[in-house]
């Protein structure tokens, strides 16, 4: 199976350089991972590009209180200068300015929503303090990128039994729930049956390496089954193993024409024409 000539990542990592530098640090310190590709972010629109991604969907995080509005100041700033480059920004829910920073950002067309990244945040996804941006990110159309899984290490903040508490109060919410669920893959699989506004990335979830130890799981029919529902994404550029090996491996399926199409491009274009159309 060859790789579809058009792909969008909807999984990628942006910070400003000095951030990279205490991630990767913190990485290595304090998980014994060696990220291999140190890229700062100039470096890493240029290498997705030149390895034919056509469109580059990144995120970031606040890890802690007060540093969200200058991180989206950043993020406001290389989306103006990028084209084909869009964004699920920063958000802490302790900041005293949090909601109208969320307006300010959330009027940004190449904006897609905010990114929560609760293994580091250390919230809770039904955390009440959310609850009126998550209103906002709907009124507007937009969405909430999640990582929410417990791998590849878990808190007591993440895991599914603390999405489908948000998922009680807010079943509607268009979610897109970072490296397929992991670990508990089937779990955030059959979520797509009853959710209709959720999508899955699969990021760190098909490195040939970890299939059969903490890899995807959860059987070919399965992606077969909701290839309208999938979104890749690499995790570029905080990846320990190459890049190429989790493309392999979803190759490796021999899925339909339709689900390569639909997964590395089709799903992610349509997604980002729908949140970006003016609301």
């Amino acid at each position: 199976m060859a790789l579809p000539s058009r792909i969008i990542d909807f999984h990628v990592h942006l910070f400003p350089d000095k951030m990279f530098d205490a991630i990767w640090k913190y990485f290595s310190v304090g998980y014994k991972w060696d990220v291999i590709y140190k890229f700062y972010y100039r470096e890493c629109i240029k290498y997705l590009h030149d390895r034919g991604v056509e469109k580059i969907v990144y995120s970031n995080y606040a890890h802690r209180e007060g540093i969200a509005e200058t991180l989206n100041e950043w993020n406001l700033r290389i989306l103006d200068e990028n084209p084909d480059l869009y964004c699920f920004a920063a958000y802490h829910p302790g900041d005293p300015n949090a909601l109208a920073m969320a307006k300010k950002v959330l009027a940004h067309p190449k904006v897609l929503g905010f990114k929560l990244q609760l293994l580091v945040q250390c919230f809770y996804p039904h955390d009440e303090r959310l609850f009126s941006m998550y209103e906002m990110v709907m009124e507007r159309g937009k969405r909430i990128l999640f990582h929410v899984g417990t791998g590849p290490v878990g808190n007591e903040f993440v895991g599914l039994a603390q999405f489908r508490k948000l998922l009680n109060r807010f079943p509607g919410i268009p979610a897109n729930i970072a490296h397929m669920g992991a670990y508990e893959y089937q779990g955030f699989m059959e979520l797509l049956d009853i959710y209709p506004n959720l999508y899955l990335d699969t990021s760190f979830s098909f490195f040939r390496e970890f299939q059969g130890k903490g890899g995807y799981d959860a059987g070919s029919d399965a992606l077969e089954q909701h290839k309208d529902r999938i979104l890749y994404g690499s995790d570029f550029p905080n990846l320990i193993l190459p890049r190429e090996s989790e493309i392999e491996t979803l190759l490796g399926y021999e899925l339909s024409p339709e689900f390569y199409d639909r997964v590395f491009y089709r799903n992610g274009a349509e997604l980002i024409k729908s949140i970006t159309k003016p609301f």
